[in-house]
């Protein structure tokens, strides 16, 4: 699943591609949508594509007065197009004035789309409010592990699996720790890990794929990998379950 930095560096590409060009016909082939599906086409028909950003891990698509959400889940793909769309397991298509075609796929036919969505109540990863205060804060009134926080899209956006192992390797803290348990110092560090593992991130995936609006680019991570151990030489440790954990012994336990 694409996580907030492959996301941040779509919606720029994405931006820089399509931005200012004007939408010619939104072709619809879901129901995972928040509101009817005429009422979708109406809203961003024949408006100029003003904007493309990212908020968690939705991309927006802002035509008009009216913004159309994009949700990948787990196996949505985006597809850039001239020309007739061939792509199998079509969601949906933008087709655009110049014969540019915007295509989102999903096997699983699990991607959602939304209309001016409601804002989200949880801050976003890279947003300013996201201070080692907060994150004080928000740790302080729960004993659930650490990594269950970090993926808590209520409470905070945008991290998926693959990072929340990442920033908690950087930060030093086992995954497992009980979040009420962490000290001070180590909250501060877990908040400046957030910002710092999410845009080191976004620089190696622009410089790895500068063009990419699709898939993942994860060579450059330290724990969560099929290495057998980190660039410092350590082992990676790997519990299994619904999800993989990846982790060092050198991770600090809370509980």
């Amino acid at each position: 699943m694409p996580e907030l930095p492959d996301l941040q560096v779509f919606a720029r590409n994405l931006k820089k591609k399509l931005g200012g060009k004007k939408l010619h016909t939104l072709v619809l082939n879901t129901d995972k949508i928040n509101t009817g599906p005429e009422a979708i086409v109406q809203a961003v028909h024949n408006h100029e594509l003003t904007d493309v950003y990212r908020h968690g891990k939705e991309l927006y698509f802002k035509f008009g007065h009216n913004t159309l959400a994009m949700h990948l889940m787990l196996r949505g793909q985006l597809h850039l197009l001239e020309g007739a769309n061939t792509q199998k397991y079509t969601i949906c298509e933008l087709q655009f004035e110049d014969g540019t075609t915007l295509v989102l796929t999903d096997p699983q036919k699990a991607a959602k789309l939304a209309l001016d969505p409601e804002d989200k109540e949880a801050p976003d990863a890279l947003a300013e409010t996201v201070t080692a205060h907060w994150l004080k804060e928000e740790l302080s009134g729960t004993r659930k592990a650490i990594k269950d926080v970090l993926l808590d899209q209520k409470i905070i956006g945008g991290i998926g699996n693959a990072y929340a192992d990442e920033i908690l390797y950087d930060a030093g803290i086992s995954p497992f720790s009980a979040s009420n348990k962490i000290p001070e110092e180590k909250v501060e560090a877990l908040s400046k890990s957030i910002r710092k593992v999410l845009t080191d991130a976004e620089k190696e995936i622009l410089k790895a794929e500068p063009d990419i609006i699709s898939g993942e680019v994860r060579d450059f991570l330290k724990v969560h990998t099929r290495k057998k151990a980190t660039p410092k030489g350590e082992p990676i440790l790997v519990k299994e379950g619904s999800r993989k954990t990846y982790y060092t012994e050198s991770q600090e336990l809370f509980k």
